[in-house]
């Protein structure tokens, strides 16, 4: 493991404290296990441009991510991608369709059930939450999540992502696990996926997201939310 994903450096975070030593990621950052050197380089470089900024201005792991690849290093971020495309994606996120979610609140910028529990109408959401908050407070990178949506997500996803004009697979493969430098999108977490949908649309992203303009211009919430949904569900 490189000295800047399992240390950092110079008032830099180690990429492996968010990102998790297995490159799995959480709800509130991406799984980079398995992505191709160019694909993780070039995020980076967008990052450090400052053209990846995100839909909320103020949500903080977004922001952090802006600062820490702005002081990075052209050999820091070569071990980090290489480091990283070598791993293979593991997925610990359960999809459950429901009407009910538990009650919950923010801490270390991803969800997780309220201490005094409850539950309310899921809405149109996305709830993705640890089994276990201790291990997640932990950076236990095996603790469970499990990823609640309405129901009827998956059936509504599969149409989107399998048929339709414009399919997920004709560009991330059959299987979902991404053809050279596009990348895997199979087993990853739903929060994340409808983030980086909703901020394409918006014009949030740039670079190698391109062709993704005109597949997400279309889209509803609830579209991508379903497309995240059956997407996260499939194996890595």
């Amino acid at each position: 493991m490189p000295g800047i994903v399992k240390n950092g450096g110079q008032d830099v975070r180690a990429c492996a404290y968010c990102h998790q030593p297995s490159g799995a990621g959480r709800p509130e950052n991406a799984s980079l296990a398995g992505l191709s050197v160019n694909y993780i380089k070039e995020q980076i470089d967008t990052f450090k441009k400052g053209n990846r900024k995100g839909s909320e201005p103020k949500r903080a792991p977004q922001n952090q991510m802006n600062q820490i690849a702005a002081k990075l290093t052209e050999e820091e971020i070569a071990a980090a991608a290489n480091y990283f495309s070598s791993l293979k994606l593991g997925s610990f996120v359960k999809i459950v369709e429901t009407d009910t979610v538990p009650k919950t609140f923010v801490t270390g910028g991803m969800l997780a059930k309220s201490r005094d529990g409850g539950m309310e109408p899921i809405g149109n959401r996305i709830i993705e939450v640890p089994q276990d908050l201790e291990r997640a407070e932990n950076r236990d990178p095996r603790t469970p999540f499990i990823a609640y949506v309405p129901k009827g997500s998956l059936r509504k996803g599969e149409t989107f992502v399998t048929g339709g004009a414009l399919p997920c697979i004709t560009c991330h493969g059959p299987d979902l696990h991404g053809r050279g430098d596009v990348p895997h999108i199979a087993g990853r977490s739903p929060s994340y996926i409808v983030r980086q949908l909703f901020d394409i649309q918006n014009g949030k992203r740039s670079g190698a997201v391109a062709p993704m303009q005109q597949v997400v211009a279309t889209l509803a919430l609830d579209d991508m939310i379903a497309i995240a949904a059956y997407v996260a569900s499939r194996e890595p």
